[in-house]
């Protein structure tokens, strides 16, 4: 990665230590219980943060099988996967952003994946997310993409929190990135 690259990660984490880390017992969306809480929003929802992710994720699709458009999972992976198409375009590649929904809404147009207009039967899509903890999440998000026509190619965390996901998710065939992990946040600690 690039001096500014490297500059920019330290200062995600900075921004993510500073707005989005508790070290708390809590309960995950999984089920599990943890000894640190992280809300990516606090930190992603900010202008500043907009502009890192949108910069570093779009960073790391180079080291994924060339996409044509960045999913986010709702709610989390939505403002990367906004952050990653307008810094796309910005630099010349542009990729539209998908938001993949969890459930199918009971009104409107009762989409899975909004932004599907786009796509086409076998289009490369690379998965955002803010948080890995189990994969579960993730993994759900490749069958809807791939049931609206979309190939997976890989994924891209913000945050692993290194309790398995990273493992399932590569288990599944795709390869994944983490721009940040638990140890940025808990250097001391592995997961128990």
């Amino acid at each position: 990665m690039s001096a500014t690259g490297t500059s920019e990660r330290e200062r995600l984490v900075a921004l993510l230590r500073e707005r989005s880390f508790e070290q708390k017992r809590v309960v995950l969306a999984s089920g599990r219980e943890s000894d640190f809480f992280i809300d990516c929003k606090q930190s992603v929802l900010t202008a500043e943060g907009h502009a890192l992710v949108g910069s570093l994720m779009f960073e790391a699709l180079a080291a994924l099988p060339r996409c044509e458009a960045v999913a986010g999972v709702e709610l989390g992976g939505c403002p990367l996967a906004s952050a990653v198409s307008l810094t796309s375009f910005l630099r010349g590649r542009p990729l539209p952003a998908l938001y993949v929904r969890k459930e199918v809404k009971d009104h409107g147009s009762r989409r899975l994946v909004e932004g599907d207009r786009g796509l086409v039967p076998g289009m490369p899509v690379a998965i955002l997310e803010d948080v890995i903890t189990t994969g579960g999440s993730t993994l759900k998000a490749v069958e809807k993409l791939g049931a609206a026509g979309a190939s997976v190619v890989g994924v891209i965390a913000l945050v692993d929190r290194l309790e398995g996901g990273a493992e399932a998710i590569r288990a599944a065939g795709l390869p994944l990135i983490a721009i940040c992990t638990r140890r940025d946040f808990l250097p001391d600690s592995p997961p128990g």
